[in-house]
């Protein structure tokens, strides 16, 4: 095989969380599944609720990522272009419809004029400070036809779409784009964490009957609602797994090392499910007597923490308008979903199905035990929406010099010409000017 034709089957996903930052190399089998060809997570240091707070830290996490990825690759092949995941309480999602009339009305409508559409939705004026992050097209209108999902390879002139349009701070999507570059990469696209979440651990058929997708993070719970195969609401809540550990720390007078320790080992999301005579020791500080913690005690403050973070997500569902739409319930993934009984916790408060979410919808059964687990629902969906959007693209052409991981536009070329493309430009200048 051609070493570019090769390069272009490659996707990278950079997760930059809260609690780590992960980087998943993987590629498409025969059979359409994908593989991890390796994987690497360096603790994050330097980002606090999904937004980055400190540079250096940062990059520093993802080199370290990177690097434990690329040694466990075997062959030539370097990690360069990666497509990196975004989240913050700076998440906005509006509504939008778009218009294109065709020139070429004798050709079917291709994959270009949706290119068209969706270009033309990035140029947007955003309000100051604002920038557009993703454009997901919901469906299709052609001459007044509506409910299309699909229109590719049909005709007509007047093709129009409504759009969900995900919006954020101009300043976080800087950030992290200069700590990718600082590290010695290049940004594919930047893509909604939820968004990406829920392509590893929802099924079609999720997705068709209406589902809500739950991503309990480190610093953040990030939700994406479906109904009838297409996403309909997204939102980013400002609090996930380090709030229920802080929590821990100040209710049991401990340190948040062994806090964290303690939630992992024997938290629990239901007081009533744990017994109130089973006692844990924690060691004290020099010379100074163990502390003695009921699990009865650790799963009340847990639960405390927890029903606020569900409420705040009911309070979503019930704000989509989907509510009494969602057969197929609530799925939780994320590091924060393996809690015990979190799901019977979801459904006393929500009174929905809930189910764990595991990231082996899309994967290859040879991948290992360790990567199916909730925490990395993020970073491999980042490489399956790479793939998808190769599978968009891959009857383009392209020069085969440009076959490579990078063939696919830019998120700073789908947003250039866009109204504040010059501040970004202005930004990135002035960076590096600070350098």
């Amino acid at each position: 095989m051609h070493k570019d034709e090769k390069m272009s089957k490659i996707i990278v996903g950079l997760d930059i969380g809260t609690t780590k930052i992960a980087c998943f190399v993987g590629r498409k089998n025969e059979h359409g599944k994908i593989e991890i060809l390796s994987m690497g997570k360096a603790e994050s240091l330097g980002v606090m609720r999904g937004i980055v707070s400190n540079i250096d830290k940062t990059i520093q996490s993802i080199n370290g990522a990177v690097a434990e990825a690329q040694d466990r690759i075997e062959g030539e092949l370097k990690i360069n272009t990666v497509n990196v995941g975004i989240a913050g309480q700076h998440i906005k999602s509006i509504q939008h419809r778009g218009i294109h009339t065709r020139t070429e009305i004798d050709k079917e409508i291709s994959q270009k004029d949706i290119d068209h559409l969706v270009d033309d939705m990035y140029k947007l004026a955003m309000p100051p400070g604002e920038q557009i992050i993703t454009v997901l097209p919901q469906e299709y209108i052609i001459d007044s036809e509506q409910g299309i999902k699909d229109p590719i390879g049909m005709s007509g002139v007047r093709l129009e779409a409504n759009f969900h349009i995900i919006t954020g701070n101009v300043g976080a999507s800087m950030n992290i784009h200069k700590c990718v570059e600082r590290a010695g990469l290049k940004v594919k696209d930047i893509i909604l964490e939820p968004i990406a979440s829920a392509d590893a651990v929802l099924t079609d058929e999720e997705k068709e009957a209406g589902v809500v997708l739950v991503d309990i993070g480190g610093g953040t719970t990030d939700i994406a609602i479906f109904h009838e195969g297409i996403i309909r609401h997204t939102a980013v809540i400002p609090f996930g797994g380090n709030v229920i550990t802080e929590d821990i720390k100040e209710g049991c007078t401990i340190m948040k090392r062994q806090a964290e320790k303690l939630k992992q080992k024997f938290g629990s999301a239901l007081a009533s499910e744990s017994q109130e005579n089973e006692v844990v020791a924690i060691p004290g500080l020099r010379g100074r007597a163990p502390k003695e913690i009921t699990l009865r005690n650790l799963a009340s403050i847990i639960q405390a923490r927890m029903e606020e973070i569900i409420d705040l997500v009911h309070y979503e569902i019930r704000n989509s308008g989907y509510e009494k739409k969602l057969i197929g319930g609530i799925v939780v993934t994320g590091g924060g979903s393996q809690l015990k009984h979190i799901t019977q916790l979801f459904e006393y408060v929500t009174a929905m199905d809930t189910r764990l979410g595991y990231p082996t919808e899309h994967l290859a059964s040879t991948n290992s035990e360790a990567m199916m687990s909730p925490m990395y629902a993020t970073g491999i969906g980042l490489v399956l929406k790479g793939f998808e959007d190769l599978e968009k693209h891959k009857n383009d052409t392209v020069a085969p010099e440009a076959a490579s991981t990078g063939d696919v536009k830019t998120h700073s070329e789908k947003t250039r010409g866009s109204f504040f493309d010059t501040i970004v430009q202005k930004g990135k200048t002035w960076f590096t000017e600070e350098d």
